[in-house]
């Protein structure tokens, strides 16, 4: 499916974190210290602009509402979790594999399911403006 201009930036990072993805499940420990720079500098930022700029963009419910919304939502949670075990603990291989599997279902289902409600959902003009607002986001002024 072609991706819509105004979130194809957050599609550029998936495919960062799909790669980075591969890496932990393919390499293990070895993947480790390059997804810590990965998160630090870009993961963690994308899920904190998918939670406070692309879902109240979104015009989708709430995750009371809408079961897509509500397993994004648990899917960073998730995410977390296991990224916070993995860089701070001594994680095991099967434990940094399962996070590269959980990131890979968790990106494949925002570009397959839910990306693509929020592009049926929104006007051109409401798509640009999340656009706006999400760009904003990825370049605070300071």
């Amino acid at each position: 499916m072609k991706r819509s201009e105004e979130l194809k930036p957050l599609s550029h990072e998936h495919h960062h974190a799909l790669f980075f993805a591969k890496r932990l499940r393919d390499e293990g420990e070895a993947a480790v210290p390059d997804f810590r720079e990965f998160w630090r500098t870009e993961g963690e930022i994308h899920f904190r602009i998918e939670e406070e700029v692309l879902l109240p963009g979104s015009e989708l419910d709430g995750p009371g509402g809408d079961d897509d919304v509500a397993r994004m939502l648990d899917g960073h949670l998730d995410i977390r979790r296991r990224v916070r075990s993995v860089l701070e603990g001594e994680p095991t291989e099967e434990e940094i594999h399962a996070l590269g599997t959980a990131l890979t279902e968790h990106v494949r289902f925002e570009e397959r399911t839910l990306f693509p409600r929020i592009e049926s959902t929104l006007d051109e003009d409401k798509l640009k403006d999340l656009a706006v607002r999400l760009r904003q986001a990825e370049n605070p002024p300071g």
